[in-house]
């Protein structure tokens, strides 16, 4: 009798200091948990994709609505040509090898240049197609930069840059270098040149307006600069962490 007397003393207890929570405190208690549950359920994303490939985005989503449809095929990073990852590394990230997620000297030149350029690394771009969307909101900036890390940590670099291959738009409704190769050079992904694939990089930043099968003059001067870039991050090691 003593013995349930002190369990239900023990209860009692709990409900008095349960009651005596404020609201605010409780609003406090219910954000903490709220916010542990959306971190838990992002990395549960990121585990997801590290082992499975994104069946879709919702750039690749939308596109497929205002197109009537889009051209996207999944080729696995060791049939994809090696000049290819080398291209869009020095297009869009040079020291994708020796960053964490932030690209750190990018983002304070960035800021020294009135904000006028990109400072996003293959990284942040992959969580932004991944797993978000493409405006340039608060909201999403923040996801991008808690899920950045975790993508960093439990993916390698190679599958990093494999999945950004293959969701990255490469043309208007043309997803991934595999559609890319078919639709602009009529190979598959693993014969394309080493000039085919800096011609795809240079048309990374506006592949809508811009053509890797018909590239104006500027396309080919960026192409050209593109290919001087992969050749040098080859040589001195920044290609290292993707390439067998």
């Amino acid at each position: 009798m003593a013995k349930s007397t002190k369990t239900t003393g023990k209860r009692s207890a709990k409900t008095v200091r349960a009651r005596e929570l404020s609201p605010g405190r409780r609003l406090v208690r219910l954000f903490i948990r709220a916010g542990l549950a959306g971190v838990a359920l992002l990395l549960l994303l990121v585990v997801l994709f590290s082992l499975v490939n994104p069946p879709t985005t919702h750039t690749i989503w939308s596109e497929g609505r205002r197109l009537g449809g889009i051209d996207r095929q999944w080729v696995p990073l060791e049939k994809i040509a090696p000049a290819v990852a080398r291209s869009v590394v020095a297009a869009e990230d040079a020291n994708f090898c020796n960053h964490w997620g932030f690209d750190v000297d990018a983002i304070r030149a960035a800021i020294e240049d009135g904000g006028t350029r990109g400072a996003s690394t293959l990284s942040q771009q992959v969580v932004k197609n991944v797993y978000l969307w493409q405006d340039r909101s608060w909201i999403r900036k923040a996801l991008e930069t808690v899920m950045t890390p975790m993508v960093e940590t439990i993916w390698s670099k190679r599958r990093i840059i494999e999945v950004y291959l293959n969701v990255a738009e490469m043309g208007e409704g043309v997803f991934g270098v595999g559609a890319a190769a078919e639709t602009f050079f009529g190979k598959t992904a693993d014969k394309l040149s080493d000039q085919e694939a800096a011609l795809i990089a240079a048309v990374l930043p506006s592949p809508r307006t811009r053509s890797a099968a018909k590239p104006s003059a500027a396309v080919r001067k960026r192409a050209a600069a593109i290919r001087d870039g992969a050749a040098t991050i080859r040589a001195d090691g920044r290609a290292a962490c993707f390439e067998d």
